[in-house]
């Protein structure tokens, strides 16, 4: 790669890592599910008027739409506003790639190789070692909510995987459409129309930035960046550059918001991050081979992200 452009890949994992700091912040002003149906608001409006239409079936766009926006995100958004600290969120939800190869060996047939199997063993301790670190410290309830955005997001992934959407940016804008209603009717019905109201009679300029970093920055920049990449380089030689946003997400954490991270957690950091790039990276120059999704998501689609058969996409987000 030209080193301008491995710049680039690394901007777009520090956008992506310091997205769950964004986050953190944004669920200072608004409650947890407004907030993500704000950032996909502003996400697909009004670039879904200059993408053109959905270059795949819209089964698979309402699919990935409710899988990755309103289960995966929303669990996600839930989680933090819980407790989950941002830096942690950002690592422990890289186990992903493990739902994804699990769920692809169900739903598509794919068998992992024993490389793939030793990664998954090897995240999984991760997840194990962050468990112990954060029930000693946090909430496991909210620990658990990120842990099931993570196989909701293995479902998108598979999802993904199927449409085999041929520009990433436009599928993610589309994508974006979908969970703005059903957030915002699950806020209204759990959250209630008071919480709403103030949160929104109360926007101030560091509320709008947020959803502006989360929807433009992480979504419409990141995968406008991390697609335009995609269709220059090979996956094998894009896709590792995903498994740098936890460090940034972590890091970002610790210098922004404060958060400690301890031995334990550190950790696990070497223990998830090294199970996810054997898993994902085994064999990821072969065709057809998985390549790791950006962490995007979490306000990235992150997606908010996921990952495709062809070498021209990968969706995360936060």
């Amino acid at each position: 790669m030209r080193p301008v452009h491995v710049a680039l890949a690394v901007l777009v994992t520090a956008v992506w890592g310091v997205n769950f700091v964004v986050i953190e912040l944004g669920l200072g002003h608004f409650p947890p599910l407004l907030f993500s149906a704000l950032r996909f608001l502003v996400a697909a409006l009004p670039a879904v008027f200059f993408v053109g239409r959905p270059k795949v079936a819209w089964k698979w766009v309402i699919g990935v739409g409710l899988a990755l926006g309103v289960a995966k995100f929303g669990l996600l958004f839930i989680g933090m506003d819980r407790g989950m600290p941002a830096g942690l969120s950002s690592l422990v939800v890289q186990i992903q790639a493990v739902f994804t190869a699990v769920f692809a060996a169900v739903a598509l047939g794919e068998r992992p190789g024993r490389v793939r199997v030793l990664g998954m063993s090897v995240a999984l301790a991760g997840i194990a070692v962050a468990a112990v670190d954060e029930g000693a410290s946090g909430p496991v309830l909210a620990f658990l909510l990120v842990i099931a955005a993570a196989a909701c997001w293995g479902v998108s992934n598979v999802l993904t995987r199927k449409a085999s959407p041929p520009d990433a940016l436009n599928f993610m804008i589309w994508v974006s459409t979908v969970p703005v209603l059903p957030l915002l009717a699950l806020s209204l019905l759990f959250e209630g129309p008071a919480a709403d109201l103030d949160a929104l009679r109360s926007l101030d300029w560091s509320g709008a930035g947020t959803i502006v970093y989360v929807a433009w920055g992480a979504t419409v920049f990141g995968f406008g960046a991390w697609g335009f990449l995609l269709r220059r380089y090979p996956a094998s030689s894009v896709a590792p550059f995903s498994l740098l946003v936890p460090v940034f997400g972590m890091s970002s954490a610790a210098l922004l918001l404060d958060e400690s991270v301890s031995p334990l957690r550190w950790g696990a950091a070497v223990l998830l991050v090294g199970g996810v790039a054997l898993t994902s990276l085994s064999r990821a120059g072969a065709p057809g081979a998985p390549v790791p999704a950006p962490a995007a998501s979490a306000g990235q689609l992150p997606p908010d992200a996921s990952v495709s058969r062809t070498p021209s996409t990968a969706t995360s987000p936060r």
